[in-house]
């Protein structure tokens, strides 16, 4: 049975904590949403081990064009490069909307208030979408395919950082932290989007998630 974990860096997907972490408690709550000291509260998932996984930035819905749909794009050239030069086992690249994908990450004319309906893409259609969010299907454990979704109350302003912060957390790093101590320092910060880069704990969890040995 195929099973849709739909996420939303907006929702109530975090852990509150205090203080700075240990790796390992880090990557126990990110990957698994883990309190310190306390047992995973959801199940692992990871894409397989040395894959190569295909992105796609499907067509922007017309609000977004202009300055915004630049902005989309160059956003996620850029968060596909942070990925990339992580040393783990798994690696990304973009693709053309019209070839298969992975991932594919569409910008919807949502603002939130109601559910998304009428566009018949699978995964899409029924969710509440304020700024953005990530669905990944798996079985027994791997992912294999997810979807992002960006919406219009997103300032523009946020794009990269979300970008980034949507395709870590489509790789299987589905739990945000809310804790003063990694706002602006960690693409999981559940209440800042000033983080435009890979903190250090975040290539460290991606390292231990894609172990390269």
């Amino acid at each position: 049975m195929i099973l849709c974990f739909p996420l939303s860096a907006t929702a109530q997907e975090f852990v509150e904590t205090s203080g700075t972490l240990s790796d390992k408690e880090f990557y126990r709550l990110v990957s698994c949403a883990a309190p310190p000291n306390n047992p995973c509260q959801k199940k692992q998932l990871h894409w397989p081990l040395g894959a190569t996984l295909r992105v796609s930035l499907e067509p922007l819905a017309p609000v977004f064009l202009g300055g915004k749909q630049k902005r989309a794009r160059a956003a996620l050239v850029r968060a596909l490069q942070h990925l990339n030069r992580v040393d783990m086992n798994l690696s990304l690249v973009q693709v053309a909307p019209e070839l298969d994908a992975d991932i594919r990450i569409y910008f919807v004319n949502t603002d939130g208030s109601t559910p998304i309906t009428g566009t018949n893409i699978s995964g899409v259609d029924g969710q509440t979408v304020h700024g953005a969010r990530v669905s990944v299907w798996a079985q027994n454990g791997i992912i294999n395919r997810s979807t992002i979704i960006f919406g219009t109350r997103l300032h523009i302003r946020s794009y990269e950082s979300a970008m980034l912060e949507e395709l870590t957390q489509a790789l299987g790093l589905l739990t945000d932290i809310r804790n003063p101590a990694y706002d602006s320092v960690s693409i999981f910060s559940q209440d800042s989007n000033a983080s435009k880069t890979l903190g250090p704990q975040d290539i460290i969890a991606l390292q231990r998630h894609y172990p390269t040995e």
